[in-house]
C-alpha cells in the first residue's frame, strides 16, 4: 500500500509520500514522487498502485516532457498528458495483468503551477485517466491508505492554514497511518511550494529525524485526553481509580 498526501493552501502547498513497496511477503523502498522544476514551470506527481504501471507511465511521460515541455503552459495540460500515458499503459498491460489475477491500478496526485496558471493547483487523477481538482472547501487529498490519517486533517487543516501548520498536521496524519498499517513506513519524501515561486523544494526524512515529534504527539494526546472533563461519566459510577484506568 501507499500513503501520499497533497494539501493545497492559500500560500502554497505541501505534500508527503512514504517509500515502502510491498510485494507479497517482501518489502522494499522506492521513491513515489516525481518533480519538475523549470523557469516559470514547476509540478509534481505522486502515485499509488502497481509499481510496474507507475514506472511505465512515468517513463512515457518523461519522454513527453523532454519533447514537448514548452507546450504545457497550464497544469491541467500536463495532467492530461500524464493521463494519456496512464491510459497507454492500461491498453498495453490491463489484459495481461487480469490474466495474472491483478487489477490495473494507478492513482496519482498532480500539483504545481505553470506560467499561465493564475495560482498553484492540485489534481487527483484516477486510473481511468479522468481527474478532479482539489478545492478550497476540501483542501487535501490522500491516495493509498487513507483511512487512518484522514480524520486528523479533517479536524484541523483549512485552506487558510500556514504551510508549517499543514506540514505538521500532514506528518501526524502519516504517523497515524504508519502506526496502524504495516504497509506504510519511513523514510518519507516531503515537498513544499510557495505560491508563484515556481520551485518545489523536496526533502527526505528518516525515522530517527522525526521520532521525537511522534513521541511528543503521543504524550500531548494522552495529556489532552486526561485533561478532558469527566463529569459526563458520573452515570457510569466509575471511581477515581477506575476512571483513570478507563482514560489510559
Amino acid at each position: 500500500m501507499t500513503y501520499c498526501l497533497g494539501i493545497k493552501l492559500k500560500t502554497g502547498f505541501v505534500g508527503i509520500s512514504d517509500t515502502r513497496i510491498t510485494s507479497g511477503h517482501e518489502t522494499t523502498k522506492a521513491k513515489k514522487v516525481f518533480t519538475v522544476n523549470k523557469e516559470n514551470h514547476s509540478f509534481f506527481i505522486m502515485t499509488s498502485g502497481l509499481r510496474s504501471v507507475r514506472d511505465k507511465a512515468i517513463t512515457y511521460f518523461k519522454e513527453i516532457i523532454e519533447e514537448n515541455d514548452e507546450s504545457f503552459n497550464k497544469l491541467y495540460k500536463a495532467v492530461n498528458a500524464f493521463a494519456d500515458q496512464v491510459k497507454r499503459a492500461a491498453n498495453e498491460d490491463k489484459a495481461s495483468l487480469k490474466e495474472a489475477g491483478l487489477d490495473f491500478n494507478l492513482n496519482a496526485i498532480v500539483g504545481g503551477q505553470l506560467q499561465d496558471d493564475d495560482e498553484h493547483k492540485i489534481y487527483l487523477l484516477y486510473p481511468e485517466g479522468n481527474w478532479v481538482e482539489i478545492s478550497e472547501g476540501s483542501p487535501f487529498v490522500i491516495i493509498g491508505n487513507s483511512g487512518y490519517g484522514k480524520p486528523i486533517l479533517d479536524r484541523i487543516v483549512r485552506y487558510n492554514s500556514s504551510l508549517k501548520f499543514a506540514l505538521k498536521a500532514g506528518f501526524l496524519s502519516f504517523d497515524a497511518t504508519r502506526i496502524s498499517a504495516n504497509d506504510v513506513d519511513f523514510p518519507i519524501d516531503v515537498i513544499h511550494y510557495k505560491k508563484d515561486s515556481f520551485h518545489i523544494t523536496e526533502k527526505r526524512y528518516k525515522r530517527e529525524e522525526l521520532q521525537e515529534i511522534s513521541k511528543r504527539w503521543n504524550k500531548g494526546l494522552s495529556e489532552s485526553i486526561n485533561a478532558l472533563p469527566d463529569d459526563w461519566m458520573e452515570k457510569m459510577q466509575l471511581g477515581d481509580e477506575e476512571t483513570e484506568s478507563f482514560l489510559e
